[in-house]
């Protein structure tokens, strides 16, 4: 796919792929020639710039192995980027990340997603700050002893007294907090109490599909109002109820929408391409809907990958979106965010 000299020119940015979960489930001599081979063509294709790596450690490791395998997937980033530093940079602030674009190489970003394996040590935040995580999560699908996530919505639960000192002790170390995920009280008391912008960083709009793991209108101008970023999740089922709306359309809607509410300057990309991750990590006789009613394979068609993102840019543009509003959806605002909070 040709790119578009918009695409090309500005910084694209993904917060969400689950990439590292497909990498460092290969033996760790490997991790950074299959990244190579196998990844890297992909983020090229798409002209991603600003590369998120969530940290997300699945149910077979919960809870004992939780936190040996959290380590793991960190120091899998970190045998990437030293094997790949001619093509990318494992980033800790924003003259990192400059550096990595100024340079012509993809700069990463590490995240966690729920801290499973820490749980209520909050005094291990500063450890995996140390390692290099820049956004995190406290929840995922479940109960954490931090928070709900979204699928306890009924419990009406905000965060725990561990959560509330995790979002305190994030704010102070610099890392961004992220309430994709998070049940909807949850949402509420992170908007309470958050000083700094907080990131959706794979978050879709409810009012065009009425799922738990969206946000609502409500919640879209909360964190706008943080001065925040609200990522649009490109994951289909997310999108529509049915897979007639699994479209490109359907996903430009969502992306609109949620400028409309929170504003131009407050939408993102959070793709949380899964369909490859499943693939190599799920047994074909697992296939079909998982325990969540979803099939977690179902794509939007050219976008079941990093190298479709140029036909976000393309349909951005050709629903008559100035470029100046294109160049900030689809990188410039979380590219703006880490450059204000990653100091």
């Amino acid at each position: 796919m040709t790119l578009h000299p918009l695409h090309r020119r500005a910084v694209v940015a993904d917060t969400h792929n689950d990439l590292l979960m497909a990498v460092s489930a290969r033996p760790p001599h490997v991790w950074s020639s299959f990244f190579r081979d196998r990844w890297l063509p992909q983020l090229t294709a798409g002209g991603v710039d600003l590369q998120v790596l969530p940290v997300f450690i699945d149910d077979q490791y919960r809870p004992e192995g939780a936190l040996r395998q959290t380590l793991r997937m960190i120091e899998c980033a970190h045998v990437i980027a030293e094997g790949n530093a001619d093509r990318v940079s494992l980033c800790r602030d924003a003259r990192e990340i400059d550096a990595a674009l100024e340079s012509g190489r993809i700069a990463l970003v590490l995240a966690m997603e729920s801290m499973p394996g820490l749980d209520a040590s909050v005094e291990l935040i500063p450890t995996v700050h140390r390692l290099g995580v820049r956004v995190a999560s406290i929840a995922h699908f479940g109960r954490t002893p931090l928070a709900d996530g979204s699928a306890e919505d009924a419990t009406g639960s905000g965060l725990t007294s561990h959560g509330v000192a995790a979002l305190a002790e994030m704010e102070r170390l610099g890392i961004i907090f992220d309430v994709s995920h998070l049940g909807a009280s949850g949402v509420a008391h992170v908007l309470e109490l958050a000083t700094r912008p907080v990131i959706a960083t794979h978050s879709s709009a409810r009012a065009l599909r009425d799922h738990h793991r969206n946000l609502t209108d409500e919640q879209l101008r909360g964190v706008a109002a943080t001065g925040g970023v609200v990522c649009v999740n490109f994951f289909a089922p997310f999108l529509a109820e049915q897979p007639a709306g699994y479209t490109l359309d359907r996903l430009l809607d969502h992306i609109e929408h949620i400028a409309g509410v929170a504003g131009i300057d407050h939408v993102g990309l959070g793709p949380d391409f899964v369909k490859e991750v499943y693939d190599d990590l799920m047994p074909p006789f697992c296939e079909g809907e998982n325990d969540r009613g979803v099939d977690p394979k179902a794509t939007v068609p050219g976008l079941a990958g990093p190298e479709g993102l140029p036909l976000v840019t393309e349909g951005l543009l050709a629903r008559g979106l100035p470029e100046k509003d294109v160049e900030k959806i689809i990188g410039g605002n979380v590219h703006r965010l880490f450059g204000e909070l990653l100091t």
